[in-house]
């Protein structure tokens, strides 16, 4: 794209990226590693992509797009360029990235000049600057999806190896990726269970101090908690929290939770 032509950035792209598909798997496992979310992750493999595809006069950019509640989110890229051209396509709800996402099968676009479908998207691609787009999704085998976004300012810009290349590359992010995503699911059930202990516990000992202070079993110390709540529409175990601070002032508690 003739905005990223300046100083030979192509050629300096070109001379860092991995020269092997071992590398670029082994240089995903160190990103699985290093990476604090999902969307670090993402616009780390961005990054990689773009510079294991780029050559001297044929700078690729990448983005990354995820399906979120049926719609589409450009939630990484390896620059400006990529982001851009991610958002003008969501922005549109068509496009041939979104296409290979909702078929779940690589699109090639050898060139954007020739291409009849989605013409409002490929007229605003071509003002941009991009001749070609290669998009894979990846296979998260979850509720997620996802698709890699390669774009060219050249037509043909991507040969039968590049894109062989590109899908096992992909592949290869997808594995990792369903690995971030258990984790992260893992680590919010954990996450929920504590909390909703800690709720549990909270509630336990409101309703203790209850029973104490108003010489009533345990049913109706929970209708008094439950009264409390609707009323002020807040929380059960906000109120408990309440109840709980409570003891240590001078207060009873049946003055703020009488029936």
């Amino acid at each position: 794209m003739t905005a990223d032509r300046t100083n030979d950035p192509d050629r300096q792209l070109a001379s860092n990226r991995p020269p092997s598909g071992t590398e670029a798997e082994h240089a995903l496992q160190q990103i699985v590693l290093e990476s604090h979310d999902i969307r670090s992750y993402l616009r780390e493999l961005a990054l990689l992509t773009a510079s294991r595809l780029s050559v001297p006069g044929n700078r690729i950019h990448a983005g990354v797009s995820v399906l979120r509640r049926k719609r589409p989110h450009a939630v990484a890229a390896s620059d400006a360029a990529a982001a851009a051209l991610d958002e003008l396509q969501n922005g549109f709800g068509d496009g041939p990235c979104l296409t290979a996402l909702r078929h779940r099968a690589s699109l090639l676009i050898p060139d954007l000049a020739t291409e009849t479908r989605w013409a409002h998207y490929t007229r605003a691609a071509l003002e941009q600057g991009v001749e070609s787009i290669l998009a894979i999704p990846l296979d998260l085998a979850a509720d997620a999806e996802a698709v890699l976004n390669l774009y060219s300012g050249r037509s043909h810009g991507f040969s039968g190896e590049d894109i062989t290349i590109a899908e096992a590359f992909a592949g290869q992010a997808a594995s990792s990726l369903r690995l971030i995503l258990r984790i992260a699911q893992l680590s919010e059930l954990r996450d929920g269970i504590s909390a909703a202990t800690q709720s549990r516990t909270m509630i336990d000992m409101a309703l203790g101090v209850i029973m104490g202070q108003n010489e009533c079993d345990r049913d109706t110390a929970f209708g008094i908690l439950t009264k409390a709540s609707s009323r002020r529409n807040i929380r059960l175990q906000d109120v408990a929290a309440t109840v709980i601070a409570s003891i240590s002032g001078e207060e009873r508690i049946t003055t703020h939770f009488d029936e």
